[in-house]
């Protein structure tokens, strides 16, 4: 038998050899230059439309204008706007010239901007008018930053517009000038940060080939066809719009739609006036869908969502792709296959290019009937993220010695393979759809004195799923408790994104203890429930 010795990872790296996400551009452009891919849909403001051709040279321009700043290859760019044509046209630009688009979320305060441009030692930045202020105060030491002229569509105030920083069009520059070099699928492309239970968020990187893999499997996944058309108003420093929208489009030539936001009232509106054909729904996109109304002819084909649901289905008159990921998994990993039948409220089953496990505490396989965590094994830097940037304690974490990655969700296993999902890790909130670390939001209300002990916990919303609430056990009882609550949502108002700041805060004496005498979170969540609702 011959031994080989030819790493894994560079085997998958050689099924892209001579592409990256330049070449993919330019593809597009030589053989689809006509068709449109990037259209922009403001709330306010005229809609504009890019064809793949007048991107491909529309990132050329831009990507002179990051050479001419001496942006170069490994070099990392901060991009903190809400979904915008230049944020879009800076992100493959930087891939163009070989640098890393950091996209942040735009809801956090300056400490945490900070905390995104040190870990990840941006060299500039490019913003909106109404973040500029965000954005020096946090990285005074960028090399330069950059501001768009308006916000998304909407007119920027006289306050805002005196940041008395560079507008955005100073960074076009010639496209012939724009730098080639050879193409490197493993090369670094984009970090996102998520949270999970560590206290502070993780920087996740995507590579040249990570883009180039989801192109390749995402179309299969979710039926998009080349004059598909996919809308896009979930924001794009999330891996939804990054990669299961755009890198789908992009995978056959279609189109992706881009509004700054999820607008309610505009989204069948959107839908019918340019024909989209595929929308990813989650629970907040679903109740205002039925909320609207649902047409009786519209043009949805596909609805990509987490689980089967024919009823949802049958409402809405479309296809609900099943289809499970996360940040650091790039794309769907378990999805449906439409030639099958699975029962309601299934996951479906391994993607094409992924190995699924289901593992209990014990490290043992999960049996029929059994609960067990979600393990993963893909390639590194391809079919999954590269790693945690500049994280080895998490990196330990999350991918094993030989290759799984441990995702923290819980599911149960069902006849015939099927999964049902049960639980995310227990100190992880999902907050409108947004990734909360309990432990963040703990490790700040530390600041405040006084307190003994703390426990952020999710509580039921009926408009975000869930919610973060503080359970709190002061260590002098003759504190005023209602002055101490107002100084730990001040405290976290300062330092976390307003998502993350607890709606709640109650007192307890103790915290109710689970096995080997640690907090049970499943407890107090249940106590947060039976609370009355809270905004």
């Amino acid at each position: 038998m011959i031994q080989s010795t030819i790493d894994a990872a560079a085997a998958a790296a050689y099924q892209f050899t001579g592409q990256d996400i330049p070449w993919l551009l330019d593809h597009r452009a030589e053989h689809r230059g006509d068709h449109p891919f990037l259209v922009w849909e403001p709330k306010d403001g005229a809609s504009r439309t890019w064809t793949y051709s007048e991107f491909a040279e529309a990132t050329k321009r831009v990507a002179a204008g990051l050479h001419r700043r001496g942006v170069g290859v490994g070099d990392t760019v901060l991009i903190h706007a809400e979904n915008c044509p230049e944020a879009v046209l800076a992100w493959y630009a930087c891939a163009r010239v070989g640098a890393v688009a950091v996209t942040t979320n735009t809801r956090s305060v300056a400490a945490e901007v900070n905390y995104f441009i040190t870990h990840t030692n941006c060299v500039g930045a490019i913003t909106q008018p109404k973040y500029a202020s965000v954005v020096t105060e946090a990285g005074p030491d960028l090399g330069w930053v950059v501001v768009t002229e308006d916000n998304s569509g909407v007119q920027a105030t006289d306050e805002e517009l005196a940041h008395g920083l560079e507008a955005f069009s100073t960074l076009e520059g010639d496209a012939a000038d724009a730098p080639v070099r050879p193409a490197d699928p493993m090369l670094p492309a984009g970090i996102l940060f998520t949270s999970g239970t560590t206290s502070k968020p993780k920087a996740v990187v995507h590579t040249h080939a990570n883009a180039l893999w989801a192109a390749k499997v995402n179309p299969v996944n979710v039926d998009f066809r080349p004059d598909d058309i996919y809308l896009a108003s979930l924001p794009f420093f999330h891996v939804n719009t990054q990669s299961w929208a755009i890198w789908t489009v992009l995978g056959t030539g279609g189109t992706v739609v881009l509004q700054p936001k999820f607008s309610a009232s505009r989204f069948w509106p959107v839908i019918e006036q340019y024909g989209v054909t595929h929308i990813s729904l989650i629970p907040f996109v679903i109740k205002a869908a039925f909320e609207q109304g649902i047409p009786e002819q519209h043009t949805v084909r596909v609805g990509v969502f987490g689980l089967i649901m024919p009823v949802l289905e049958q409402f809405m008159n479309i296809r609900v792709v099943a289809a499970y990921g996360m940040t650091e998994l790039v794309t769907h990993c378990i999805r449906d296959n439409p030639y099958e039948s699975y029962p309601d409220l299934a996951m479906g089953k391994p993607a094409p290019g992924y190995e699924v496990l289901i593992v209990k505490e014990d490290g043992t396989l999960a049996e029929v009937g059994e609960m067990g965590e979600i393990w993963v094994r893909g390639i590194r830097g391809v079919t999954v993220c590269l790693e945690y940037l500049g994280n080895d304690e998490a990196n330990e974490k999350f991918f094993t010695d030989d290759g799984w990655c441990r995702t923290g969700d819980i599911v149960q296993v069902l006849d015939d393979g099927n999964i049902v999902y049960r639980d995310r890790d227990k100190d992880a909130l999902k907050v409108g759809g947004e990734n909360v670390s309990a432990r963040e939001v703990e490790d700040c209300i530390r600041q405040v004195p006084g307190l003994e002990d703390i426990a952020v916990v999710a509580k039921s919303h009926e408009m975000l799923d869930m919610v973060a609430v503080a359970f709190v056990i002061v260590a002098d009882g003759s504190l005023d408790r209602d002055e101490l609550s107002e100084q730990i949502i001040s405290v976290c108002r300062e330092n976390l994104a307003d998502f993350k700041v607890p709606r709640a805060v109650y007192f307890v004496d103790e915290f109710p203890t689970a096995e080997l005498g640690k907090v049970s979170k499943k407890d107090l969540r249940e106590l947060a429930d039976s609370y009355p609702a809270v905004d």
